[in-house]
């Protein structure tokens, strides 16, 4: 009996593991040789191609590009295709001229098919990822290419020291100029209020006004009213005087008028 029991354990253990194993995706499917040689092709075409040839595919329209790429079978887009070409310019510019890569490695997941491999480039090495994704119609084609240059550790360092350095010096140079405005916003209020002495408009005196002072004009008007009213009283005066006396006015002279203060007359 105990040995029917782990018998049976040891079946249920064996169909469990198969049962995980039957769980895992295959991935997507494709021709391998087909694939290689697309790739191959691509390679061989981006590191051939010049600048101006770059240009002239860039000049065609879409439908003109695809269709030229579907008369050479290659499961190439325009788009695709043209961002490989960049691409690979890019990577050139920063590994140098390439001389050739290794075996390609395949991998393959639910939709898409990345082809891998290590390049040799004239400044150091690269890893080279072309991938290809599945279509609407279930057909792989042409997705991206990227090149990726191989560094040592000192020249992620230095890049790392650069990059830092660049950083610091930035903030810093931002800093300087912002204290710099700081310290110039105290001069804002004596140019303002230059600016605003300098747009007051002057005022001149008109030349027909006499210069005189105001206090000296009416003190000469107050004078002559007052020398005018004392004529006038002594000539009154007089006449009353040499009409009582029976006289003319040429006998006598009025020396001073003195005004009582009271009005009554004695």
């Amino acid at each position: 009996m105990k040995k029917k029991i782990s018998l049976l354990m040891c079946m249920l253990a064996a169909v469990f593991t198969l049962a995980g194993c039957s769980n895992n995706e295959t991935g997507v499917e494709y021709d391998q040789a087909a694939m290689e040689e697309a790739t191959e092709f691509l390679i061989a075409y981006c590191s051939s191609v010049d600048d101006a040839t770059i240009e002239q595919w860039k000049s065609l329209t879409d439908e003109q590009l695809n269709y030229q790429l579907m008369q050479s079978g290659y499961p190439f887009t325009a788009e695709s295709f043209l961002s490989s070409m960049d691409a690979w310019q890019a990577g050139v510019e920063e590994c140098g001229a390439y001389i050739g890569h290794g075996d390609l490695t395949y991998e393959a997941g639910n939709s898409e098919l990345s082809i891998t491999t290590t390049a040799e480039f004239e400044d150091r090495q690269a890893d080279l990822e072309i991938i290809y994704e599945t279509d609407l119609r279930g057909n792989l084609q042409l997705d991206s290419l990227t090149v990726s240059g191989k560094y040592s550790m000192g020249e992620i360092l230095q890049k790392a020291g650069l990059n830092t350095l660049l950083g610091m010096g930035t903030v810093f140079v931002v800093l300087i100029i912002i204290s710099v405005i700081i310290s110039l916003l105290k001069y804002i209020p004596k140019l303002q209020a230059a600016f605003t002495k300098k747009a007051e408009p002057q005022q001149v005196a008109p030349a027909s006004v006499s210069e005189t002072p105001a206090a000296e004009v009416a003190e000469e008007v107050v004078v002559e009213e007052t020398q005018e009213d004392d004529t006038e009283l002594v000539a009154v005066i007089a006449a009353a005087i040499a009409a009582s006396e029976g006289t003319s006015t040429d006998g006598f002279v009025v020396r001073s008028i003195r005004r009582r203060r009271s009005n009554k007359w004695n």
